[in-house]
């Protein structure tokens, strides 16, 4: 009998043991949580499965982690409670998860049906089929307008019974400032170009415009220039892409020009003229700022994360996607344009096999020394989870990876 009390005792220690790691921090966490006044009023700590929580302490047992450092949060959005943290308010380089913050502040800010224009202006007078003034192009930073789009440009002049321009075809760029770098990108990088004006990716808009216009059969006398267009121009054509377009794009396959694109457009909402990156972020912050948190307390370089400067916290970036999941307008926006695991997008090849495929919902992210993944999943218990994982310090971009894929697999499956 004795020895059956001893054992009884030293598995009733080894259970309370498990239970404790990795949630003495969460309970704290979770305390301050119940604290925000922006926190629903069912915030609890919910017991969470030990064999969880013993796979994730078994996955940190790697020795990568001997040579590198890890921010891990995961949340059970279900129960509304943090059931696994771990260095969750350590301030790291996000790379690409980065655009998980422009995504659910450009929704947020800007709503769901926004939309990216570029615009045909003219000033002057049509007669007799031909055009004495100017056209404006009016770049809105829209990174899908293509060649389709601009033959919709020359067959709506073509329309109106022009034949011929004389005047000036002008470039307006003022939607944002002249950087055409994000601050903190590094020189030797596939960097976007971030001008609000593009065709095809490329900043080459007036002059493909004007192959365009031959091509159409219109004589031009012009000269080309840059400059705003004045209050009392005339509408000739407007294309737009809808910001679920763009976001599709952005977080499927990671494109650091849409992220830049939905970045200069959430700074041109604020009214300013020429847009600055320095409205973008602090629109950012005050998006973050209804989570609870102070945005102020975080770095915020560009919207892509390219930059170098960027530095955020694993706990920020949970804090968004709990504050997505709980505004359906957010949520049903930024959700289908994850990759999912297995399937598609930057996580096609990743999670095969495993119960995590098919399931996991996330955004993942690669700079040299960086690897991250942050989304949603749901539980063999039918909760829905979301999570924040950076990897910094990593010599093998590989190593993070396959500890992500690892860890999503102990969430999902029984």
């Amino acid at each position: 009998m004795k020895r059956l009390i001893i054992i009884f005792t030293f598995f009733a220690t080894f259970a309370n043991l498990l239970s404790q790691t990795g949630n003495t921090a969460c309970d704290t966490w979770n305390d301050t949580l119940k604290a925000d006044t922006t926190a629903l009023d069912t915030a609890a700590v919910i017991p969470w499965p030990l064999n969880v929580q013993q796979r994730i302490d078994e996955l940190l047992e790697n020795r990568m982690f001997e040579t590198s450092q890890v921010g891990l949060l995961v949340y059970d959005l279900t129960a509304d409670s943090a059931i696994f943290c771990r260095n969750e308010r350590q301030m790291m380089r996000p790379a690409s998860t980065m655009k998980i913050l422009t995504a659910v502040a450009a929704i947020d800010r800007l709503g769901g049906s926004y939309r990216l224009v570029t615009s045909l202006d003219y000033t002057g007078t049509i007669d007799n089929g031909t055009l004495t003034g100017d056209l404006y192009c009016v770049g809105g930073f829209d990174p899908l307008f293509n060649s389709d789009d601009m033959k919709a440009f020359a067959e709506s002049l073509r329309s109106m019974g022009v034949d011929t321009i004389r005047g000036r075809i002008m470039a307006d760029k003022s939607m944002k400032d002249a950087d055409r770098l994000g601050e903190g990108w590094c020189w030797d990088d596939d960097n976007p170009t971030l001008s609000p004006l593009l065709i095809s990716r490329k900043d080459s808009f007036t002059a493909e415009f004007i192959d365009e216009l031959v091509e159409a059969g219109v004589t031009l006398e012009v000269t080309l220039g840059e400059g705003s267009t004045p209050t009392d121009a005339h509408k000739v054509c407007s294309r737009f892409h809808t910001i679920d377009q763009v976001l599709i794009r952005m977080m499927k396959e990671s494109d650091n020009l849409f992220a830049e694109a939905l970045f200069y457009n959430i700074a041109a909402a604020s009214g300013a003229v020429p847009a600055k990156a320095s409205n973008a972020r602090s629109a950012i912050r005050k998006v973050i700022g209804k989570t609870g948190l102070d945005g102020a307390a975080y770095k915020i370089a560009d919207g892509s994360g390219l930059s170098l400067y960027n530095y955020v916290s694993v706990e920020m970036e949970v804090r968004l996607l709990r504050y997505a999941y709980q505004n359906s307008q957010i949520y049903v926006h930024l959700l289908p344009s994850l990759p999912v695991a297995g399937e598609d997008g930057t996580l096609k090849t990743r999670m095969k096999g495993s119960f995590a495929a098919g399931n996991v919902r996330a955004k993942t992210g690669t700079l040299t020394g960086i690897s991250s993944l942050a989304g949603y999943c749901t539980a063999a218990n039918g909760h829905t989870l979301c999570f924040a994982i950076i990897n910094q310090g990593l010599m093998r971009a590989a190593n993070g990876k396959a500890f992500q894929d690892r860890l999503c697999d102990a969430l999902c499956r029984p």
